[in-house]
C-alpha cells in the first residue's frame, strides 16, 4: 500500500494523448489547475516528450507545465533544479529507463521534493518507467513474451511510493506474464502487478481504481504450495503451484490490503 498521502496514477505506457485521454484527465482533475512538473528523467534523450505533454495537458486546460530534467546526479544539488517543484501541485515521471531515474535522484534534495509534494496531497503520476519505479523494488530487465527462465530477471530498488508490491508495463502488449511470475515467486509477499498500455491504476490509501483501455493483471504468491526458484539451475523453466490471478479492467477496484478485488457491493 502507500503511505498517506496524495494519490498515484501509475500507468502502464502509451496512454492517449490525442482522443479521450481518459487516464490524463485523472491526472488533470487532481492538478486542478495547480503546476504540474513533468519529469523527463527517465530518458537519454528527452527532446520532444515535454512539448507532447505540453500539447496534451494544454487541451486538458493544464498550461502550468514545467520541466525537469538531470544530466547527472549533482545536478539535484543546484537550486535551479529545486526550484522547478516551487508551488507544484503534482508530478508525471515519464518513460524511459526505470533505473536512470532511480539512479539519478534517488536519495537526493530532488527525491525529498517528490516525497513532499506527495505527502501534501499531491498526485504522483508515471508511465511506463515511472510505473515501475513507483514501487520499493522495480523490475529493471528479463525477457519478455516467453515463460520465465531462473536466473532471468534482474531488480532494484525503487522510489519506494507504494509498498509490498512489483509493477510491470506494457503488460500485456509484451507478453511480461512470464517475468512477474518469476518476481512474485522470489517474493511472495509482494503483489506483481501487471498494467497494459493505456491502462492506470489510481491508487489512495490501500485501494486503487482501474482506468482506461486494457486491462491490470494482479499476480498474488502467497498461497503458492511449491516453487522451484530456490533450487532450479539456472535457465531452467520456472514452475509454481496454486498462485492467483486477477485480472481487473475499467472501473474495477482492488484492496492491495486484503488482496481482493471490491465488489460493487463493497
Amino acid at each position: 500500500m502507500t503511505d498517506s498521502g496524495g494519490p498515484l496514477i501509475i500507468i502502464g505506457g502509451h496512454e492517449d494523448k490525442e482522443g479521450d485521454k481518459t487516464i490524463l484527465k485523472e491526472v488533470a482533475q487532481r492538478v486542478n489547475g495547480g503546476k504540474l512538473v513533468i519529469a523527463t528523467v527517465a530518458s537519454h534523450q528527452p527532446d520532444g516528450y515535454f512539448s507532447t505533454y505540453q500539447k496534451a495537458f494544454g487541451a486538458l486546460g493544464v498550461d502550468n507545465l514545467v520541466e525537469l530534467y538531470v544530466h547527472e546526479r549533482g545536478e539535484t544539488l543546484e537550486q535551479e533544479t529545486q526550484s522547478v517543484f516551487d508551488d507544484a501541485a503534482g508530478i508525471f515521471f515519464t518513460g524511459g529507463d526505470q533505473l536512470r531515474i532511480s539512479s539519478q535522484i534517488g536519495d537526493t534534495p530532488v527525491e525529498r521534493m517528490v516525497r513532499d509534494i506527495h505527502a501534501r496531497g499531491g498526485v504522483i503520476a508515471g508511465t511506463s518507467a515511472g510505473a515501475s519505479v513507483m514501487s520499493e523494488t522495480m523490475l529493471v530487465k528479463g525477457s519478455s513474451a516467453e515463460s520465465h527462465r531462473i536466473g532471468d530477471l534482474h531488480m532494484a530498488p525503487g522510489l519506494g511510493l507504494v509498498r509490498d508490491v512489483i509493477i510491470d508495463q506494457h503488460f500485456a502488449e509484451r507478453g511480461r506474464i512470464g517475468r512477474l511470475l518469476g518476481a512474485v515467486a522470489q517474493n511472495p509477499r509482494v503483489l506483481g502487478i501487471g498494467i497494459d498500455e493505456d491502462t492506470a491504476i489510481v491508487l489512495e490509501g490501500c485501494c486503487f481504481r482501474v482506468a482506461g483501455a486494457g486491462a491490470v493483471y494482479i499476480v498474488d504468491g502467497s498461497g503458492v504450495t511449491r516453487s522451484n526458484i530456490a533450487e532450479a539451475s539456472p535457465e531452467r523453466t520456472l514452475s509454481m503451484h496454486d498462485v492467483r490471478l486477477h485480472v481487473l479492467s475499467h472501473g474495477d477496484e482492488f484492496d492491495l490490503d486484503q488482496r481482493r478485488p471490491l465488489s460493487k457491493r463493497d
